[in-house]
């Protein structure tokens, strides 16, 4: 049975099952950070201890710096803009330089109390902090001109709600953001000629932009050229790494590391390669709730 939607069409696939079973690893099990949440804040503490170590502020990663600007190009200056799972704040405090007003909303006390902190070293006083689970918001309607949120969603089960509620809350436009493929070429040359298992992404934006069409919203999607460059101490570190991504136990190493050393690169006189992705930004104008098809109170999820 097809999956009913405002415009009447059916799917045959139920999108949001199969987000919930991309959440689970390659040997079918849900991690426990997925479902534990003292873990989860375990994991943000450690890793924000390691950038106030570094003396680091919040700042775009180099390889984000083309998706902040389109992002930037959707969201109008004077905005107000409320931004979930900000992470250590790869585009926040860029995108709230221009805001109105800005909002963070996350489940970690921790990735908050850092933000706060560097907003107040870095002079940018109208931001606020909100903590709690983004499924479970319950803001007044039309509450920011913009709602938006990059790579966050990977706990999220109830991610239909996660999605309705970023339509809700926003006045003016809501804005999905998640990084994509291809993945990196030596991976998939040791998937294909190896025929070894790999340990490739199990989500994409093209599940969460079914998902909103299930919900009944069109969204506009807007793919973004991303580069990443990775590097190592040493050629074994760097396939070291790589054989701990693929699911053979007895892969041939001299093999992986043939198929490897093809990609490799000599980048500021160390081992390396560069993989060059994507990113999907899913934008669209807020749907009045009458014609939201909400999933989960209608049996379907």
């Amino acid at each position: 049975m097809g999956i009913v939607l405002y415009y009447g069409t059916r799917l045959q696939t139920d999108y949001k099952r199969v987000w919930l079973e991309g959440m689970k690893d390659w040997h079918g099990r849900l991690p426990v950070r997925m479902t534990d949440d003292e873990l989860e804040e375990q994991f943000w503490r450690e890793y924000i201890a390691r950038k106030r170590e570094q003396g680091l502020l919040p700042q775009p990663d180099p390889y984000a710096a083309p998706l902040l600007g389109e992002l930037q190009a959707l969201i109008p200056p004077g905005s107000s803009i409320l931004e979930i799972g900000p992470g250590w704040g790869n585009y926040t405090m860029e995108m709230a330089r221009t805001a109105a007003a800005y909002a963070c909303f996350d489940s970690s006390a921790s990735i908050l109390a850092y933000l706060e902190e560097a907003s107040a070293r870095l002079g940018i006083g109208h931001m606020e902090f909100r903590h709690g689970k983004w499924e479970a918001y319950e803001a007044e309607e039309d509450a920011f001109d913009v709602v938006f949120g990059i790579n966050c969603y990977y706990r999220m089960q109830e991610i239909d709600r996660a999605l309705w509620n970023m339509n809700r809350i926003a006045r003016r436009l809501a804005v999905v953001g998640m990084t994509s493929g291809p993945e990196a070429p030596h991976l998939r040359e040791i998937h294909q000629q190896l025929g070894y298992p790999v340990k490739f992404a199990r989500r994409d934006y093209i599940h969460l932009t079914n998902l909103l069409y299930q919900l009944g919203i069109d969204a506009s999607c807007r793919i973004v050229p991303l580069e990443r460059t990775y590097t190592f101490e040493s050629e074994e570190q760097l396939i070291d790494a790589q054989m701990k991504k693929i699911l053979e136990p007895n892969a041939d190493r001299e093999a992986v590391a043939r198929i490897v050393s093809r990609h490799i690169r000599d980048i500021d006189g160390k081992p390396g390669y560069v993989h060059r992705f994507s990113a999907a930004l899913l934008y669209w104008e807020p749907v009045p709730e009458q014609r939201i098809i909400r999933i989960w109170e209608d049996g379907q999820s």
